[in-house]
């Protein structure tokens, strides 16, 4: 059946993620993926402290691959590995942590411990935070320890999806402490988040203005316009009329620029001397002749 093949591959794949953290155990494992490649399986390891896992020269890889072959029968795993940039946006790195500082000082501090990975979460940008330790601190009667801070959903699709969710267990003298941690990460969009009446009210408050520049300048009536025309008219004929003048002064000062130079050549050049030719005068004497005929 289909149904028993997918069964057990969720199954096996259960099985590897449980093998590799517990033998990387202590490292700063967030989140195992796999993937079917066409070469064959890759294992992705999401950590903060790529070195240990990798080892000197890549030996735990080596050993990991081997061990991955022999026991789950996987033909060629490959093995690759992530590192986390901001570890206190991650749940299981967070609640790690936790557990680490409580088995290491012990649940007296407990208080001290929830309060300072409360702040370093909130400071790294998470809207919500939520830490629960859980057990027979500091008494031995065991009781419920809640910190939180921001806004973190509970119900909803977001709270399935959204919020990171981690679970850790410290062994302690007086026994097992359960640890849990919820982290709203900045990055998720709510559905309460609405930014539309923001950009609605800008275009109701650019609406607004228009009309108020329309009220505050009316149209202007043909009246108006005749008499700016009028203006106008009267303002070019004052100018042209101040511009001929000018023109007419000019023309006199060039003439008179102009007259002494033409008396000075004609002082100048020599009159020509006319010369009476003969023929001249004898047509004088003929017209003498002629007149005292006419006397007689």
């Amino acid at each position: 059946m289909i149904e028993r093949e997918f069964v057990a591959q969720k199954t096996k794949e259960y099985y590897i993620k449980k093998y590799i953290e517990g033998k990387l155990n202590k490292v700063g494992i967030s989140e195992i993926k796999l993937k079917k490649i066409p070469l064959g399986e890759k294992i992705i390891i999401y950590t903060n402290r790529p070195s240990l896992i990798v080892g000197s020269k890549g030996a735990n890889i080596k050993d990991l691959t081997k061990i991955l072959k022999r026991d789950f029968k996987l033909e060629n795993p490959q093995v690759e590995i992530n590192e986390i940039k901001d570890i206190f946006l991650d749940a299981n790195i967070v609640a790690e942590r936790i557990a680490d500082s409580l088995e290491r000082f012990g649940s007296a501090r407990f208080k001290g411990v929830g309060h300072k990975m409360m702040a370093n979460v909130i400071n790294s940008g998470a809207l919500g935070v939520e830490i629960i330790i859980s057990g027979k601190i500091p008494g031995a009667r065991a009781k419920n320890w809640r910190f939180y801070q921001g806004y973190l959903k509970k119900c909803g699709d977001i709270a399935v999806v959204g919020v990171k969710k981690a679970q850790k267990n410290a062994l302690l003298k007086s026994g097992i402490i359960g640890i849990k941690v919820a982290i709203m990460p900045p990055d998720v969009k709510l559905p309460d988040n609405i930014q539309i009446i923001d950009e609605v009210q800008q275009e109701v408050g650019e609406v607004g203005k228009e009309e108020k520049k329309k009220v505050s300048k009316p149209k202007k009536t043909t009246t108006e316009k005749k008499k700016k025309a009028e203006k106008s008219e009267k303002k070019e004929t004052k100018s042209k009329e101040t511009a001929e003048p000018l023109e007419e002064v000019a023309s006199v000062e060039k003439v008179e620029e102009a007259e002494p130079v033409e008396e000075e050549t004609k002082k100048s050049a020599p009159e020509p001397v006319e010369e009476e030719t003969p023929a001249e005068e004898e047509t004088t004497e003929e017209v003498s002749k002629e007149n005292e005929k006419d006397e007689q």
